[in-house]
């Protein structure tokens, strides 16, 4: 999904208040070289699962998310251009104050759009000095830098090299200065290798010969679609990966109830349904969290419900959804999983050339059930207020 920028209303307006007052997240000379605020992996509770929310920032603040849904997110997720302009980094900003406000951390998507080449040393200085201000005012940030980095849809898709290199690069920016870590998101598997994308890799090149997993000089969907990728162990604080529900079958766009066990088998390789047969795929999981002893987080996930859909459709989808990313067996054997996003937009969606209901808080009768059904091991910015 794409068209996720912060210069929207929400974000927007506190940035304003931050370029009028000065104070936003702006340190003092003598704190600037301070770290004031606890990294995320400890900063979240060892046993819980962090509920956070990807909101569509011009439509619904963060605390309007919480009034809404009475769910405190712990965590929130935005989304940023890089290299940045001046009105980029006051978004950046204000989307700090608003999820340090309900006790969050903010999970900072940063987008190369201009090519990872754009990534110089004096950009990567300008992200880190940014990073510092937002630590020193107590606001732990997770970086997802370069996400879905094996698809063929953003400029820095299919390049591994040059993008383990670029990751790396900022990896080691961030850990040297920030109480900042870094999270290692790829796409889903599912459909790898994307063929047809507009940065999709060509053959011949060095970077689909590093795709080439299986040696047979075809990139198909037996090659590995993640491993290549992989920044290292010392780069890498979190991994990660985007699930959604956008259906039953390719194309999308009817509304469909998820199959039972469709997220635990999409993130464990085992996925073997109506939509595809998933299972060469590798166990995400296993090889990357648990192997890897990371810490994993669900940068964004949610249901397909088209917008002109009936209260009860709407309603029966998204539950039968988050049921599943929020079950009892997630809990007790992904112990791993330590955050998870909902991302909270109606927006929308070229895949099917209209809008679709993502949200929870839209309609009030989902944002109840949605409230009464959040099991009590998932923790919000309540609990993270009283752990302080």
């Amino acid at each position: 999904m794409q068209d996720r920028r912060l210069t929207t209303r929400g974000v927007g307006a506190l940035a304003l208040g931050a370029m009028v007052t000065g104070a936003a997240c702006a340190p003092t000379d003598d704190s600037a070289d301070a770290i004031d605020a606890v990294v995320p992996s400890e900063y979240f509770p060892a046993e819980r699962t962090v509920f956070g929310v990807n909101p569509d920032w011009g439509a619904e603040t963060v605390a309007e998310f919480a009034e809404v849904s009475g769910v405190s997110p712990g965590a929130a997720v935005s989304f940023v251009d890089l290299p940045w302009n001046e009105a980029d980094v006051q978004n950046v900003r204000a989307a700090a104050e608003q999820i340090g406000g309900s006790n969050g951390v903010l999970l900072l998507t940063i987008e190369p759009s201009e090519g990872l080449e754009a990534i110089t040393p004096a950009v990567i200085e300008e992200l880190v000095a940014v990073l510092q201000e937002i630590n020193a005012t107590g606001v732990p940030v997770l970086l997802r830098y370069a996400h879905e980095m094996n698809g063929s849809w953003y400029a820095w898709g299919q390049q591994p090299e040059a993008y383990i290199a670029s990751f790396r690069e900022v990896a080691e920016a961030v850990h040297e200065t920030t109480a900042t870590e870094m999270l290692w998101a790829p796409n889903y598997g599912g459909g790898y290798p994307f063929t047809g994308g507009q940065y999709a890799a060509e053959p011949g090149s060095a970077e689909y010969a590093a795709m080439d997993t299986d040696g047979s000089d075809e990139v198909t969907e037996t090659d590995d679609p993640y491993a290549p990728y992989y920044p290292g162990d010392d780069a890498v604080d979190w991994v990660g990966m985007t699930l959604y529900h956008w259906g039953d079958a390719y194309p999308w766009g009817s509304n469909d109830l998820p199959e039972e066990g469709k997220f635990v088998e999409q993130l464990t390789g085992t996925y073997d349904g109506l939509a595809s047969d998933d299972t060469a795929i590798p166990d995400f999981y296993a090889e990357y969290a648990v192997d890897r002893d990371k810490p994993m987080v669900i940068p964004e996930t949610g249901a397909f419900v088209t917008a002109d859909a009936s209260t009860a459709t709407n309603l029966e989808i998204k539950r039968a959804w988050w049921r599943q990313v929020f079950s009892d067996e997630v809990h007790e054997n992904f112990g791993q999983i330590r955050l998870i996003n909902w991302f909270n937009w109606d927006k929308y969606e070229a895949e099917v050339d209209g809008e679709v209901s993502w949200s929870v808080t839209t309609d009030p009768e989902v944002a109840e059930a949605f409230r009464e059904e959040l099991p009590s091991w998932v923790a919000t910015g309540e609990d993270l207020r009283a752990g302080r």
